[in-house]
């Protein structure tokens, strides 16, 4: 795995930088849902080219993505003109449910003819327990992705069974006139920031908009930002997968320790403070900055009209470099028990072509394509969030993903674990150090790595 995500930064994200000028992203992911027994995982057909479709075909495409629709009608319509025969219907699924509903749909033989697949364990298992198609003899897939790209979606052996659409980025949205009117620059490091928010405070402006009510926006798009440069980025994060570091090492409880400054930044009541209402505090000018990802790019030009505003990305601790969290997110792979699995086919080989990317890119702003190709992106935010990965000391993706999101049953995923840790810190139930242990004894209980860390 070190080596593909090697490839990871210097094929996919630097090429990507040099290529385009930025782009769009998914939202939230949910713990993954316990797998369950199903049918053997089906191949999808032979072919050496393009499957030709005779009659009229209609595939549903699910995902968790509810604000894309229009962006989404836009993409299928291209591709139905190429394949005037088969028509692409997006139904998205509130984020939250997502997992849970397609598990139930996959269960009951109800579910869609294509759908997006998480990255890593979670799109694995249902790869495993035979809801999703292989496309080992999917024609283009290799040539269209680097290896590091398709391996989030590929087994051991390099079996594909999605075709990779989407990376995300993270970072600090700013209200530029609210940061002007109070005399800040953009901070450069951790303790800048947290005088500017004193700043603001004392201005009585709200520094950050983020709550706690939807619990998965603390973890993903606060603590996973900060993990990276307090641990070194990906090698640091493979220490902890292979057992040199303790989950509760002091780089974690470091971690945990940003998350306790920001307390007295957030909301009052942040504790009911959906995502929702923290991009409307931000998107009406009553809170200074928002952490975020790269997918709330569309929905900010939106809403946030009435004062200039850009992003920067949270600073390391002072002496500490800074490395940026950038996540291979999702791809989109076949129903194997879809009746329309070679009309299916066709789609996902049309995902690999520069038209989907181009169309991707440009109608969801934030949302970053994968293709080894990237289009030329023309949205000046997702610029500014791709200048990230190339001013910073290394790149990775979110610090849980690759192995430490499935547990065996009866035990707490460490999505779980960070998650409701996080949280403590915020309701002052666990002190940063306590939390990190706690972290670490979860982790223990079934990962052998951390049970035998140094």
């Amino acid at each position: 795995m070190k080596k593909l995500f090697a490839m990871l930064s210097v094929l996919v994200l630097v090429s990507m930088m040099l290529a385009s000028c930025g782009s769009p992203a998914p939202a939230a992911t949910e713990a993954p849902a316990a797998a369950t027994e199903a049918p053997a995982a089906t191949e999808a057909p032979a072919a050496t080219e393009a499957p030709t479709v005779a009659e009229e075909v209609t595939l549903t495409l699910g995902s968790w993505r509810v604000d894309d629709v229009a962006a989404w009608e836009v993409i299928t319509a291209a591709f139905h003109e190429e394949y005037p025969n088969i028509t692409v219907k997006f139904d998205p699924t509130n984020p939250p449910d997502y997992n849970a509903t397609l598990r139930t749909q996959l269960e009951t033989g109800t579910g869609p003819d294509l759908y997006f697949v998480r990255s890593f364990a979670t799109g694995r298992e249902l790869f495993d327990a035979g809801y999703v198609a292989s496309l080992k003899d999917l024609p283009g897939i290799s040539d269209a992705f680097t290896e590091a790209s398709r391996a989030p979606w590929a087994t051991e052996t390099g079996e594909p069974y999605a075709v990779p659409i989407i990376a995300v980025s993270h970072g600090v949205y700013y209200n530029k006139d609210i940061f002007a009117a109070n005399g800040i620059e953009i901070p450069t490091t951790w303790e800048e920031l947290m005088v500017a928010s004193q700043t603001l405070l004392d201005a009585g402006v709200i520094p950050f908009a983020n709550g706690t009510k939807d619990a998965w926006d603390i973890n993903e798009v606060v603590m996973m930002q900060y993990i990276p440069s307090n641990i070194g980025g990906y090698e640091g994060r493979m220490a902890y997968l292979n057992g040199e570091r303790c989950f509760n090492s002091e780089e974690m409880v470091a971690s945990f320790q940003q998350i306790a400054d920001m307390k007295p930044f957030l909301p009052t009541g942040f504790e009911a403070t959906s995502y929702y209402d923290a991009e409307q505090l931000f998107a009406q000018g009553q809170a200074a900055m928002m952490l975020d990802g790269s997918w709330s790019i569309g929905a900010f030009e939106k809403d946030a009209t009435d004062f200039e505003w850009g992003v920067f990305y949270p600073p390391a601790l002072e002496g500490k470099d800074q490395y940026v969290t950038f996540h291979i997110d999702a791809a989109i792979g076949a129903n194997a028990a879809s009746p329309n699995l070679e009309a299916a086919m066709t789609f996902l080989e049309w995902l690999e072509s520069p038209t989907f990317a181009e169309l991707l890119g440009n109608n969801l702003p934030g949302f970053f394509p994968l293709t080894k190709d990237a289009p030329t992106l023309s949205d000046p935010i997702a610029a500014d969030f791709m200048a990230f990965n190339s001013a910073a000391a290394g790149v990775d993706i979110r610090f849980v993903w690759e192995k430490l999101l499935a547990a065996p049953s009866g035990n707490v995923d460490a999505y779980t674990s960070l998650n409701n840790n996080v949280i403590a810190v915020l309701k002052g139930e666990k002190t940063p150090q306590e939390a990190a242990d706690a972290f670490n004894a979860d982790l223990a209980a079934w990962y052998e790595p951390a049970a035998a860390c140094k």
